[in-house]
C-alpha cells in the first residue's frame, strides 16, 4: 500500500522558500542519507517556483518568465537546477536522490501556467490547448504564476495527464499541491482530476494537498482522493499556532489512517529563512526545547506526516535528537487510534493504544505559561501501570505524572499486565 504510514522528510520552504537550489537539493539529500534515513526519512521535496529563474525568498514575483516546455509545462530554471540543462528536467537530480536510497517530491500549483495560456500552447498527446485548459476566473491569490483549470473541459484532464507523465520520466515521487485544500467547493472537481493523473500515470506517486485548513465537512473526499493533506494554514515557529494545533489535531485524529493522513504542516526546528534578506541573520527556529518536544511529541501521536523544514546540514545535536528518537517516532507506526483525553486550557492528555496489543502510549502537555504537576490515573487510561518508560528521557517509571516546565511535555510508553 502507498503511504501506509505518514510520510517523513525533508521540505525546502521553510529555510529557502522560492529560492531553493539544486546544490542544497543535495547536500540535504546527503545528509538525509547519512544521519537520518535509519530512522524512517526518506522524501526530499523540492518546494514551490523551482521553474522561476528569478526567485529570492518567501516572496514571489508577479507575472515573471518561468520556465517551460513547449507544451506548457513548467520546467526547473537551469540557473538553479543546472543538470536540467538540454531537457533532463528533474531527471538527473531525481536520479541522485534515488541512489542515496531516499526519494524525490516536487510542489506544484492547482492549474495551467498564465504563460502557456496565454501563448495557445498545445498539450501534449492531446488535440487540446492550454488556453481551452484555464479558467482565468480561477486565480491564487498569492502567487499570480498560474490559472486554476476549466475542470468542465476536457482539455483540463489532458493537460494534469501529460504533467504527469512527465513527472514519470523524472522519476517522482512525491507530488505537493497547493492553492488547493482549502479550496473547497470550487477546486472539488479539480482535486479528483489531478489525483486521477497521478494515481493512473504508471507510478506510485505520493499526493499532498495544501495549504490548510482543509474543511473538516470534506474529509471523506479528502481521504479518497489524497494520502495527504493540510489541516492549518502555513505552520511556523509561534507557540500560538502550536498551542492551537491541539484544536486541529483533536478533531482531524480520527481520519488518520493508512494511506491517508491529516497533515499538521511541516517541522520548523533548526535553521528555518536561510534566504533573501534573512540569510546573513541566519536565524534559528523560536520554538523552546520543550515547544520542540512537544510539537514532535503531538505530530507522532496524531500520526501527522513529518517533513523537517530547517537546514540539515545545520542541525545541532539537540535537533538531531529531535529527528532520531526511534522511541518518539514509532508512535508513527506502532500505535493506532490516537485521541485526545481531555483538553483544557492549561493542559492536553493523548492516548494511542499499540498496535501489538502489549500496552498503549500516553501523552502529557502543559500548555499554560507556568510550570504544572499534570497526571493521570491508571482507572482514566483502564490500564495497570505496571511499568512505563518516558521516551524523550528514558526514565522509568510506575506513576503516569510529571512536573511539566511551561509548554513542555510528557510521552510514556505503558506496558500492559501480563
Amino acid at each position: 500500500m502507498l503511504c501506509k504510514y505518514p510520510p517523513m522528510g525533508w521540505n525546502s520552504w521553510d529555510c529557502y522558500g522560492t529560492a531553493v537550489t539544486e546544490a542544497v537539493v543535495r547536500q540535504n539529500a546527503d545528509y538525509m542519507a547519512k544521519r537520518l534515513k535509519p530512522f524512517g526519512w526518506e522524501y526530499v521535496v523540492v518546494d514551490i517556483q523551482w521553474y522561476q529563474p528569478t526567485a529570492l525568498d518567501h516572496g514571489y514575483e508577479p507575472f515573471s518568465n518561468v520556465a517551460m516546455d513547449g507544451f506548457g509545462r513548467l520546467l526547473p530554471a537551469e540557473n538553479r537546477f543546472p543538470s536540467a540543462a538540454n531537457g533532463a528536467g528533474f531527471k538527473p537530480l531525481a536520479d541522485y536522490v534515488h541512489g542515496l536510497g531516499l526519494k524525490f517530491g516536487i510542489h506544484i500549483m492547482r492549474g495551467i501556467p498564465r504563460m502557456a495560456a496565454h501563448r495557445h500552447l498545445p498539450i501534449a498527446g492531446s488535440e487540446h490547448s492550454c488556453d481551452q485548459a484555464a479558467d482565468p476566473n480561477s486565480i491564487c491569490q498569492w502567487n499570480p504564476d498560474m490559472y486554476g483549470a476549466n475542470q468542465d473541459h476536457p482539455a483540463a484532464k489532458a493537460y494534469y495527464d501529460s504533467i504527469f507523465r512527465l513527472y514519470v520520466e523524472w522519476g517522482v515521487d512525491f507530488v505537493k499541491c497547493d492553492d488547493i485544500a482549502r479550496e473547497y467547493p470550487r477546486c472539488k472537481r479539480e482535486i479528483e482530476l489531478i489525483s486521477t493523473a497521478c494515481r493512473s500515470c504508471g507510478r506510485d506517486m505520493v499526493l499532498s494537498l495544501s495549504p490548510g485548513p482543509a474543511p473538516f465537512s470534506e474529509a471523506e473526499h479528502l481521504k479518497t482522493w489524497a494520502n495527504m493533506w493540510r489541516i492549518t494554514d502555513d505552520f511556523w515557529d509561534d507557540w500560538t499556532l502550536l498551542k492551537g494545533m491541539f484544536e486541529r489535531a483533536a478533531k482531524w485524529c480520527v481520519h488518520a489512517g493508512p494511506g491517508h493522513w491529516p497533515d499538521a504542516d511541516m517541522l520548523p526546528f533548526g535553521a528555518i529563512r536561510q534566504c533573501g534578506a534573512e540569510t546573513a541573520a541566519g536565524r534559528w527556529t523560536r520554538f523552546t526545547r520543550d515547544e520542540q518536544r512537544t510539537l514532535m511529541t503531538l505530530w507522532c501521536m496524531l500520526r501527522s506526516p513529518l517533513m523537517m523544514g530547517g537546514e540539515l546540514t545545520r542541525c545541532d545535536d539537540f535537533t538531531l535528537s529531535l529527528l532520531t528518537n526511534a522511541d518518539v517516532l514509532c508512535l508513527q507506526r506502532e500505535s493506532f487510534c490516537a485521541h485526545p483525553l481531555w483538553t483544557t486550557e492549561d493542559e492536553a492528555v493523548w492516548i494511542a493504544p499499540r498496535k501489538d496489543g502489549k500496552g498503549l502510549y500516553v501523552a502529557a502537555f502543559n500548555l499554560s505559561d507556568t510550570r504544572r504537576s499534570v497526571s493521570i490515573a491508571p482507572e482514566v487510561i483502564e490500564t495497570p501501570v505496571v511499568r512505563a518508560v518516558e521516551l524523550w528521557t528514558g526514565a522509568c517509571v510506575s506513576t503516569l505524572s510529571a512536573e511539566l516546565e511551561p509548554h513542555a511535555c510528557a510521552v510514556w510508553r505503558v506496558e500492559a499486565a501480563r
